[in-house]
């Protein structure tokens, strides 16, 4: 006979799962805030820096800030153990990397 699956179990498996990483990555945000200094920024400063980020159609400017993205984990990544992934994992973000999750080559997922 076929064992019984608890649905319901599963599913709070999941959004507890779910609940976890959304946690991990806002405090992995937080940490890239910090860690570019944007945290001296007010709030509505900040939101409005990544909204024009965000609504730009300019890809050269797009790819001017990758490429001064990877430069900054670069530069992190060469100054020691303290200054590793923003993740925490200890591990050097790649190049071509994002360390936020957007669009990029690689992901840390």
């Amino acid at each position: 006979m076929r064992k019984v699956r608890d649905y319901d179990a599963e599913l709070k498996v999941l959004g507890d799962k779910a609940r976890a990483l959304k946690a991990k990555r806002v405090e992995q945000l937080g940490q890239l805030v910090a860690a570019t200094g944007a945290d001296a920024l007010d709030a509505e400063t900040l939101a409005g820096v990544l909204l024009d980020a965000i609504g730009s159609n300019d890809a050269s400017a797009k790819e001017a800030w990758r490429a001064k993205g990877v430069a900054f984990f670069q530069r992190r990544g060469r100054k020691g153990a303290g200054a590793a992934a923003i993740d925490g994992s200890g591990a050097a973000i790649e190049p071509g990397g994002d360390a936020a999750g957007g669009s990029g080559g690689t992901t840390n997922g």
